[in-house]
């Protein structure tokens, strides 16, 4: 009889899968070289180190000021110790990189190429995040603008069942097929969430085309409920297997093996939501048009926030628009970059190189975080900074809450970043959206239930506080 310490002798790890290959080995009485052939085909993979020092990585960016520098030291940081991990061969950021986590996670500008490997921690939580324009001829620009803010949806949650759009069959019977995503949750997000555009930096941009002079539509989001589930289930199938292969490496840079099981249906699922994102921008811009009742001129898309796949090699992009074909088997138009709401988005085009792996910017970025951009503005109201930065244009937040950090200045130099395009020879400016204005969420969370509940209960534990003292100073007297 051969025994679990007999295993561990011979090499074999104690798991979950230990005890069915010691009862294996004993009813089929394997020793000698019989045995030994068998524990190899059950072994786990030697488990893998960081390695010794960071893979290249290229910088598509520079900095003119003290801020923007720091700002570069810190996302370098993070990608000379995300370039440790294992699976990775070549990295590059973006004129617009910064900070989205601690150190060692992707910062957003950042590419990161993985072989074998997908890495749900590097496209992160809003899978899919894209942008899609809508040439809608000679339209009035305000008409645009206000019939989409009666059709779109911002902030939390989904439409109603009267204001829902149809999800198409295809698209839910690969839900329903796909282990990852046919939990019953995510069959309804996929429902409930068409449609919709949340909050952050998402947007719907109304401007006209510096080369035609036609009315453009440009919106901006991801896949919602239905990607931040499947960024959920991806982290923790990930987790397993950096326990298994890599414990070194760390746990928000964990990967699922392509060519697993697990591998294959993630990346199955990565391309359902990727066409549930493009229906999710569909549906708006078609209820848009066919509201105003005009005709489509020209419409294309693209993401910036996925893992593109050649051969063996995961792109893995956190904010970053994709040049080659070869990562769009759907290309329809060149590619859209926004920069912010008072500025034109660029439309352009252009080739892989060795410095830009096949990727330009997604957007201006931030040299501060939201938090510190709020800091930085104090002494000036709100509506003052919306008056000053919104001038000329038709901005609106959904819930008429103002929400500074997503004024013009929360981000980095829209001429910066293009001279930088121009500079590092990222891609080729073919056209420029102007603004005309656009929709935000706005800041929802300052008339949100939970806030107004905590408000309500720290002026009650306020105004109690009051009357104690008063009571007191009454019996001083």
């Amino acid at each position: 009889m051969i025994t679990g310490k007999d295993l561990v002798d011979l090499g074999l790890k104690p798991g979950k899968m230990f005890k069915q290959i010691l009862e294996h080995i004993n009813a089929n009485k394997l020793e000698g070289e019989a045995l030994r052939e068998y524990l190899d085909t059950v072994k786990p993979a030697p488990e893998l180190p960081l390695l010794a020092e960071p893979v290249f990585f290229h910088e598509n960016i520079s900095a003119d000021t003290p801020v923007e520098q720091a700002n570069i030291d810190y996302v370098r940081q993070s990608m000379q110790q995300l370039m440790r991990t294992p699976t990775v061969i070549a990295g590059a950021i973006m004129p617009d990189a910064c900070p989205a986590g601690p150190v060692g996670t992707i910062p957003v500008g950042g590419i990161v190429v993985a072989r074998n490997a997908i890495h749900p921690g590097m496209h992160s939580a809003d899978i899919c995040c894209s942008v899609m324009l809508t040439n809608l001829g000679k339209v009035e620009p305000k008409t645009v603008l206000d019939i989409a803010q009666q059709i779109t949806h911002f902030g939390p949650g989904g439409r109603q069942p009267e204001r829902q759009f149809a999800l198409p069959a295809e698209i839910e019977a690969e839900f329903r097929a796909n282990p990852f995503l046919n939990s019953l949750r995510s069959l309804n997000s996929a429902r409930e969430h068409l449609g919709t555009q949340g909050d952050g930096n998402h947007f719907l941009y109304v401007g006209v085309s510096r080369n035609t002079g036609d009315t453009v539509l440009v919106t901006h989001h991801g896949s919602r409920g239905p990607g931040a589930a499947l960024y959920t289930q991806g982290m923790k199938v990930a987790e397993r297997f950096r326990q298994a292969l890599s414990p070194e490496t760390a746990p928000a840079n964990a990967w699922i093996p392509s060519e697993s099981e697990e591998g294959e249906q993630y990346w199955a699922a990565l391309q359902t939501i990727r066409k549930w994102t493009k229906q999710n921008h569909q549906c708006l811009h078609d209820a848009i048009s066919s509201q105003l009742g005009a005709a489509v001129q020209q419409r294309f898309w693209n993401e910036h926030n996925f893992v593109f796949r050649d051969g063996d090699l995961f792109y893995h992009a956190k904010g970053a628009t994709p040049l080659d074909p070869k990562f769009m088997p759907d290309i329809t138009g060149p590619r859209i970059i926004p920069l912010n709401m008072a500025q034109p988005i660029l439309i352009v085009e252009g080739a892989t190189t060795k410095n830009n792996l096949g990727f330009a910017p997604h957007g201006a970025g931030r040299n501060l975080s939201r938090t510190k951009h709020k800091y930085s503005k104090l002494g000036q109201t709100k509506e003052e900074l919306f008056a000053e930065e919104t001038q000329g244009i038709d901005a609106r937040f959904y819930f008429n809450q103002i929400d500074i950090s997503e004024l013009p200045s929360a981000y980095k130099d829209a001429n910066d970043v293009k001279q930088q395009i121009t500079d590092f020879k990222l891609a080729s400016i073919i056209d420029e959206i102007q603004p005309y204005g656009c929709i935000m969420a706005g800041d929802w969370e300052q008339d949100a239930p939970w806030r107004k509940k905590k408000l309500a209960k720290e002026a009650a534990r306020l105004a109690e506080s009051a009357d104690s003292q008063a009571d007191g100073s009454a019996l001083v007297e």
